[in-house]
């Protein structure tokens, strides 16, 4: 079972892939049972991903939904080997929700990771000090200790980023760069920080205008991951003041895959993005001299 006795985003997304494949081959549970030689039951908790299919399941049933393809099984067999790893952030699991684990299991996951933020600046950009003022403003009461935890877990997620692990696109509302929620040199450190970061070859950082007009209230702020060599949406996230969603069905995917493609076509250019940024960064060191 995986840890902790509920399903991990890794067991789901094994178990989802194999109830498509099913699917597809126009099996029922049952008939699929037979081919690993046990309970429909198993199948079922299988393709929930309560349960992790051992490896010489994952051949057999592909074998019998006519999936040959080897780059297939050894994703399928990748996902369950490393369904009960023990990532990074678990030393902090006490501390975290279960959605926000799974989070963050998706963009270690992860190839490919995009952000559209209205309001914020995307979690895998901001400075410790502007992670911290948005933790403590945030409407949920926060204990200072954990606090310090939140901002370390913060900055352990963009390791994947600063390393290399994936290709990461962010795309900011104007307002996110011109009217700032924290204190102005906290702000003024977290301009300079997306310029920095955008600089790298893996980092793509683009400006919505506001002279974009409506697109902004396309939709509010989500991340979308791909785990393939081309930029695919596989899973899609949205955080709410309960905690975060995670979609995965197929019509979400392409719903939101379709929406980041219209925000990054009415989106300023990483170059024309880069100068409105240092423009406003120089607009908070004039405003303070």
């Amino acid at each position: 079972m995986p840890a902790g006795g509920r399903p991990t985003v890794r067991s789901r997304r094994l178990g989802a892939a194999l109830r498509r494949y099913r699917q597809a081959a126009k099996l029922d549970q049952p008939q699929a049972a037979e081919v690993i030689a046990a309970h429909q039951t198993r199948v079922s908790r299988i393709e929930t991903g309560h349960v992790i299919a051992r490896p010489i399941e994952i051949r057999a049933m592909l074998k019998a939904y006519g999936v040959g393809d080897p780059d297939v099984r050894e994703k399928l067999e990748a996902l369950a080997r490393h369904s009960k790893n023990r990532g990074w952030w678990l030393e902090h699991a006490a501390h975290l929700r279960p959605d926000y684990l799974d989070h963050i299991a998706l963009e270690d996951d992860a190839t490919y990771i995009r952000d559209w933020q209205p309001v914020l600046v995307p979690g895998l950009l901001q400075t410790p000090a502007y992670a911290k003022a948005v933790i403590i403003g945030g409407p949920n009461y926060v204990a200072s200790e954990r606090v310090e935890q939140l901002v370390k877990v913060r900055t352990g997620r963009q390791a994947k980023i600063e390393e290399g692990g994936a290709s990461y696109a962010a795309i900011l509302w104007e307002a996110v760069i011109a009217h700032p929620l924290v204190d102005i040199s906290v702000h003024r450190g977290q301009l300079s920080a997306i310029l920095e970061i955008g600089k790298r070859k893996n980092v793509t950082v683009q400006v919505l205008p506001f002279s974009a007009g409506a697109v902004a209230g396309t939709t509010y702020a989500f991340s979308s991951f791909s785990f393939e060599s081309e930029p695919t949406v596989e899973a899609v996230t949205m955080e709410n003041l309960r905690g975060t969603s995670i979609l995965e069905a197929p019509e979400d995917l392409a719903a939101y895959a379709n929406a980041y493609d219209q925000l990054r076509s009415a989106a300023l250019s990483p170059d024309a993005s880069a100068r409105l940024i240092r423009s406003a960064l120089q607009s908070t060191k004039e405003g303070a001299s």
